[in-house]
């Protein structure tokens, strides 16, 4: 079973429908980017998936128990986030959040949860530092923990490399190629058509005057790709 169906599905914005008739599936291991021009309801589809928005007409189905609770979400930094005083501990452990089922403290096993995510990703370090007072990347590495400690099964990730530099992005992309081989199903949400092409493995471009779901090869072979391209890209 697909970890998501989605079916003839429509969705609306303030009473626009700014998805219509979208179909695509989502399978375990997967490594799909969500690519489009603004305006085009990649948000609004993120919200569906994470379960805040329901669909106006069709089918959006979550497989082997997964819930919106249950994917490891990295949204878009605001300013504000970026200067969030707390330690990188107690973020990472954060998103162990929904998994207290009410106690009023994190488990010995959330908290080692917490470390090893850390570890994971090279931070337990510094996991006593200051979030607000990291780079860029090194907050991008805590908040992918943090997403991690919420998940066994599936990331979301919203524009992950926005902001920061070439190499930090490199060294952030073959992070998320390393976790989706150890098993980790991944959504990327980016603005960037090569970057889409030269690491997912299918492609769900949504655009207003329609939408493309396949394999990579198969989007790069596409009419859309080509218009929104300018033409192929070399790997």
């Amino acid at each position: 079973m697909s970890l998501i169906s989605c079916k003839n599905v429509c969705l609306k914005y303030e009473n626009t429908c700014v998805v219509s008739d979208l179909s695509f599936e989502v399978e375990a291991g997967d490594y799909l980017c969500i690519v489009g021009e603004n305006g085009s309801g990649k948000s609004t589809l993120i919200k569906a998936i994470l379960g805040l928005k329901e669909t106006a007409s069709g089918h959006l189905h979550m497989g082997e128990g997964l819930t919106g609770k249950q994917i490891g979400y990295l949204p878009q930094q605001t300013t504000a986030q970026k200067d969030f005083p707390a330690s990188v501990y107690e973020v990472v452990l954060s998103g162990c959040l929904a998994g207290k089922n009410g106690r009023i403290f994190y488990s010995s096993e959330q908290k080692k949860l917490a470390r090893e995510n850390m570890e994971k990703l090279d931070i337990l370090s510094m996991k006593d530092r200051c979030y607000r007072e990291l780079s860029g990347g090194q907050q991008q590495r805590v908040l992918l923990a943090r997403a991690l400690c919420a998940t066994k099964k599936m990331l979301l990730l919203d524009e992950p490399v926005n902001g920061l530099d070439p190499l930090v992005t490199a060294d952030f992309y073959s992070i998320i190629r390393k976790l989706n081989a150890e098993g980790i199903t991944v959504i990327m949400v980016s603005h960037d058509l090569y970057a889409a092409v030269n690491h997912a493995d299918h492609i769900l471009h949504l655009s207003r005057g329609g939408s493309f779901f396949g394999t990579t090869e198969d989007y790069k072979k596409s009419d859309i790709f080509k218009m929104f391209s300018g033409g192929d890209m070399s790997d």
